[in-house]
């Protein structure tokens, strides 16, 4: 049975409309068991600014990823949200915002980044501060200014790079250069009028893309957004990437082509 979102209206994205409520983290992962236990006490430290959940998206794991969600830290609200069999990222990040939203109450928002520890917690309050400030969406970027990628693999940094142009050119969204950062804010508010029109189809990417996908049905939605600076720490990350790139390459060209192809929304979101 799937679960459905929970429907929260809220006034949204409008200056001095201050996030006060829990900041609900969401974690895809997959075979995540080596890298979750120091970001999960990263993220408990983080606890000392204010209220944080954290749903951790066992997609199908093949080691004790659940076990150690399960397992959690003290002082830490883990909540585990498993798929029997790996469905992808995109899934992964749908059913992490499905649970999310059956839970968040009004002044609430939802944070999506990565499980393997790449991804600083040290950012969450700074994604609070921008949502606080007017944003109904931040993105913690590589290329805004204080941003870095360095610690990446050269291929990892030229297709961000890529995707980047491709997509500020083909789509163009007004306040975004990093288009492909997994790491972003988003106010309930945003999400719910966007899964209003979409519901189970806001996010159909399996990959890598469905992040791009996301933020391209969100600006239907006419959202402010902001960046803040990220600086990658890849050199935290424990295994082999799973990113493929020729794959991910078809992805990005095959959202492009259906963004093109596709009506807008035929009513005000």
């Amino acid at each position: 049975m799937r679960t459905q979102w929970q429907k929260v209206a809220l006034p949204g994205g409008r200056a001095g409309t201050e996030v006060r409520g829990t900041a609900h983290v969401v974690l895809p992962a997959y075979n995540e068991a080596a890298s979750l236990p120091a970001l999960l006490r990263r993220l408990a430290s983080v606890t000392d600014t204010g209220d944080l959940v954290v749903w951790v998206v066992d997609d199908g794991s093949s080691d004790d990823t659940a076990e150690v969600a399960l397992a959690g830290v003290p002082g830490l609200d883990v909540r585990l949200v498993r798929h029997q069999v790996n469905l992808g990222l995109g899934q992964a990040v749908h059913s992490g915002l499905r649970a999310v939203l059956e839970d968040a109450r009004r002044d609430d928002f939802v944070v999506v980044m990565d499980a393997d520890d790449t991804h600083d917690p040290a950012l969450v309050p700074v994604l609070r501060a921008a949502l606080s400030a007017g944003a109904d969406l931040a993105i913690c970027s590589r290329f805004a200014e204080g941003g870095d990628d360095t610690t990446a693999p050269n291929y990892r940094r030229a297709l961000s790079r890529g995707a980047a142009v491709l997509f500020r050119h083909v789509v163009g969204v007004d306040g975004v250069r990093d288009f492909t950062s997994g790491f972003r804010a988003y106010r309930v508010s945003l999400l719910d009028r966007a899964c209003k029109h979409w519901g189970e189809r806001l996010i159909e990417e399996r990959g890598f893309a469905c992040m791009v996908e996301l933020l391209i049905k969100l600006r239907y939605c006419r959202p402010v957004i902001s960046e803040v600076p990220l600086c990658l720490r890849y050199d935290r990350k424990q295994g082999a990437s799973k990113l493929k790139i020729g794959r991910t390459v078809l992805q990005y060209l095959r959202l492009m082509a259906r963004d093109r192809l596709a009506p807008p929304p035929y009513r005000t979101l």
